[in-house]
């Protein structure tokens, strides 16, 4: 029997809605040598507002990961919603998996790409020029400054742009993301997966029973008995040919990857954990709070795991917009919020 309704696709529509209700536009911004970054973009912008790029991490696209919560963001803000490569409609041809080469195609100087062939080939093309203009999807909207929201891998992607374009970030937020991981704590024992290769099965299910088990490893609080027919429409709808690409994100942030070579960054920095996350456990939290010192300040979250539900997300938004908006905010006056302490 043919399926004929998706709940997968029914969701992705009602997130297109809500973000073109919410006054945003997709746009798709070819930065050439087969690179294409997609990105939702203000549909008029404010130049009274500051701006605020919002990531996302492994999942279906960054949509998915702010449809709850553009409202709460886009009356203060102007907002970006990329897609990091390999997510929704982002794609590279090119052979680069790091994190660094991410944040370079969301702001940075995509026409290095061809430094090379531009600097000996005097016969420039239409192509060449219109990557000269347009150097990252940011730069290609006039963004020259704004805040920064990188959840989990996203944060991975937030830090670099952060230390490669510190002119640029202005505040950022690092959500559950694991930067200070040492490529030996996985061999001290420090996360339940014994390797990287079950790390990333379990991060990258590709079968209900094993996001069944996901969802168990990344909620801390028990969520709700999804159905397998659910499950398995997501896995469908989202399809796995980028599964390849989706593996070496993650194996090439572990990777070589020592606290000692990791960059301190200057800007104004929240860092949200759970206080029960299996994913990047909260040590990793304290590390980069230790890393960055004065720079930053640490907000744990209580009875969370690496993702949050109802109550605990709604305290994280809170405590985003609080650190956003008022930049005087204190311990003090962060410690009065529900659910929370910091440190």
């Amino acid at each position: 029997m043919t399926k004929c309704f998706s709940f997968a696709a029914t969701f992705d529509r009602c997130c297109r809605f809500s973000f073109s209700r919410a006054g945003l536009k997709s746009t798709t911004t070819d930065l050439g040598d087969g690179t294409v970054m997609h990105c939702w973009v203000p549909k008029t912008y404010k130049p009274n507002k500051p701006n605020l790029l919002l990531l996302h991490g492994l999942g279906a696209c960054g949509m998915w990961q702010w449809s709850m919560s553009i409202s709460r963001f886009i009356e203060r803000f102007n907002v970006y919603v990329p897609d990091l490569l390999f997510f929704g409609d982002s794609y590279s041809t090119r052979p680069e998996r790091t994190e660094q080469f991410q944040a370079k195609c969301v702001a940075g100087r995509t026409v290095d790409f061809l430094t090379d062939r531009i600097a000996h080939d005097s016969r420039k093309t239409d192509s060449d020029q219109h990557l000269t203009r347009f150097a990252g999807v940011l730069k290609a909207q006039g963004v020259r400054k704004a805040n920064v929201v990188g959840p989990s891998y996203g944060g991975f992607v937030a830090y670099s742009l952060a230390a490669q374009f510190p002119e640029m970030v202005e505040k950022l937020v690092l959500w559950g993301a694991g930067v200070c991981v040492d490529e030996k704590d996985l061999e001290d024992g420090m996360f339940q997966e014994k390797s990287m290769d079950e790390a990333v099965s379990t991060m990258l299910p590709q079968t209900p029973e094993k996001m069944k088990e996901m969802l168990k490893f990344v909620f801390y609080k028990p969520v709700w008995n999804v159905p397998t027919c659910f499950l398995q429409d997501f896995i469908d709808f989202i399809g796995m040919e980028h599964l390849q690409e989706w593996r070496a994100l993650i194996n090439a942030s572990f990777k070589d990857r020592k606290i000692s070579t990791l960059p301190k960054i200057t800007q104004p920095t929240l860092i949200i954990w759970g206080e029960y996350d299996k994913v990047f456990p909260l040590e990793l939290g304290h590390r980069l709070k230790r890393h960055l010192d004065e720079n930053a300040q640490l907000v744990v979250i209580k009875d969370c795991g690496h993702a949050a539900t109802g109550g605990e997300l709604k305290e994280m938004y809170k405590r985003m917009q609080s650190f956003l908006v008022d930049p005087l905010l204190s311990p003090e006056k962060a410690n009065q919020t529900k659910g929370q302490k910091v440190l």
